[in-house]
């Protein structure tokens, strides 16, 4: 079939400037255009950042004036989508001639999202995903994605997806992906565990399919000064140390995983070994059992409020 140059982009949000970031962002998204990159992926929330340490402080039936000072200089970073940012990175993935899938906390009236954004290599913003179920403390600051995000795309290679970090804890979830035909699984994430590998060999091995994890690598330093940060206030002392990868469908890794600092890792991908890996195993096909197990999925947006005009 045919073979494709991808990256997983270990960088820092400079998370008290989401300009300087978005700036930096595009700086690698050409850098990778330079490289032959036809894929890459960057961090969660590598645009308006991931609050690594951060409580608002908050407790059980208590919030504070100085917590909701920290909630708004964060929901000050957060981007709108679309919106001046998310030109300027499409821009940058049509000069780079790229798919980009980037983290960002995006920002929708008063509620802010761990979200995913897709760009075409004619830098259209082709999509987004918004995480289903932000993990343990991230509750305190993002709101809960619905099925009407669980956005895939296309490219000459396959068929593109996200699933953002702790969402690949999900069986139901990953299912769901499986069965939209992912070639291409991309896992932006803020785990910098030893233990993220096996979850991503797992994925790759489960959907027979290539993953693409990308994670920060964040000092004290990139953290907003104003934010206090219950893990250190040492400049650098690091607060997130990468641990990004690329996997084949067959469980083997080929890039990474990497916790030295900033990097972009590369790996050439040939998509003949996605019809290898399903020869035995389809999760979505020759390997379910439909008469036993089935899922339903809702992908109907979920709002609020939703107007209905009189006959």
């Amino acid at each position: 079939m045919a073979k494709f140059k991808a990256a997983v982009v270990q960088a820092s949000s400079i998370t008290e400037d989401t300009s300087a970031t978005v700036d930096k962002a595009c700086a690698l998204i050409a850098e990778c255009g330079q490289k032959g990159v036809e894929v890459a992926v960057f961090p969660e929330a590598f645009i308006g950042g991931y609050p690594k340490g951060a409580n608002f402080d908050i407790a059980i039936g208590v919030r504070t004036p100085a917590g909701r000072d920290e909630f708004r200089l964060y929901y000050d970073q957060a981007i709108d989508v679309p919106g001046k940012e998310t030109q300027a990175l499409g821009e940058a993935a049509r000069e780079a001639k790229v798919f980009v899938v980037i983290g960002i906390i995006e920002r929708d009236g008063g509620t802010l999202y761990c979200t995913v954004l897709f760009f075409g290599p004619d830098g259209a913003l082709q999509g987004k995903h918004r995480k289903l179920m932000p993990t343990a403390a991230e509750r305190l600051c993002w709101g809960f994605g619905d099925g009407s995000t669980l956005t895939t795309v296309e490219t000459p290679w396959g068929t593109m997806g996200s699933v953002i970090c702790w969402e690949n804890y999900m069986p139901l979830m990953r299912m769901a992906m499986y069965a939209k035909g992912v070639s291409i699984y991309c896992a932006p994430t803020a785990d910098d565990r030893d233990s993220w590998e096996a979850t991503m060999r797992h994925v790759a091995l489960e959907g027979r399919c290539f993953v693409l994890s990308a994670c920060q690598y964040l000092k004290r330093s990139e953290f907003p000064e104003e934010m206090k940060n219950h893990i250190t206030d040492k400049a650098e002392d690091v607060l997130m140390r990468g641990g990004s990868l690329i996997v084949d469908p067959l469980g083997r890794v080929v890039a990474g995983p990497d916790f030295n600092g900033e990097t972009i890792l590369l790996a050439e991908l040939d998509t003949d070994d996605l019809a290898r890996g399903k020869f035995d195993f389809d999760v979505a096909g020759h390997y379910a059992r439909p008469d036993i197990f089935q899922l339903t999925v809702q992908e109907r947006a979920m709002k609020a409020v939703q107007a209905i005009e009189n006959a």
